[in-house]
């Protein structure tokens, strides 16, 4: 994953760039907000990690750039303010999520991971698996020609295990995916979303399995 960082606290960014190599990803660093437009414009980045309190411009003024432009790319804001007018600027400006100061570096990468994930399911368009289909603009499936009607929190899961059709999705990506749900998010409360919405889709030729202690997989019935 590639993540444009731009936090002027040297220690703390360079913190969040160690951590997020030891997962495999792609750190830039920028202490400053004016270049982030045309870094973007120049790059291709999966998310941004944006400080407000930055020298220059600051995070607000950089994201509302960012969003003026057309990009519509994840981005999570930092701050050491926790006043909800701070909150609720940064969210009206667009960012798609808020961590306050200090944070532990392991909820910094989760909710990175969810942005991106989230990310994935906007840009999907139309799905489709055996006589399955998932109209993402819609927020709607059909088999065949008829819908199936399916609650806010089966679409989104539908709609990502259709996107990683073929491979198991562990239960926490699931979870993280679902408004007002989490890693903690109990097994069982899971296992009967899953089970509701196996009941619904496999009258259209496909399988949705517990792939047991790892997570659940999507695929054509005559796969299984």
């Amino acid at each position: 994953m590639h993540v444009l960082v731009v936090e002027d606290d040297s220690p703390l960014a360079e913190s969040i760039a160690t951590a997020m190599r030891a997962q495999g990803w792609r750190p830039d660093v920028s202490a400053r907000g004016e270049p982030v437009p045309a870094s973007l414009l120049k790059d291709s980045y999966d998310v941004v990690v944006l400080d407000i309190g930055l020298p220059g411009i600051d995070g607000l003024e950089t994201l509302r750039r960012v969003r003026e432009q057309g990009s519509t790319l994840p981005v999570l804001m930092l701050t050491a303010r926790d006043a909800v007018d701070d909150r609720v600027r940064g969210l009206e400006c667009g960012a798609d999520d808020y961590l306050v100061k200090p944070f532990a570096l392991s909820e910094l990468l989760a909710r990175l991971r969810a942005l991106v994930r989230r990310h994935e399911l906007r840009r999907s368009e139309t799905l489709i698996l055996a006589a399955l289909r998932f109209d993402a603009a819609a927020r709607r499936a059909f088999i065949d020609e008829q819908p199936v009607h399916l609650s806010a929190r089966e679409c989104i899961v539908l709609q990502y295990l259709m996107l990683k059709t073929g491979s198991v999705v562990p239960r926490d990506q699931l979870a993280a995916l679902v408004p007002g749900w989490d890693a903690g998010t109990s097994a069982n409360a899971l296992e009967l979303l899953i089970s509701r919405l196996r009941a619904k889709v496999e009258p259209g030729g496909v399988r949705l399995r517990t792939v047991r202690g790892l997570g659940y997989l999507l695929e054509p019935a005559q796969s299984a």
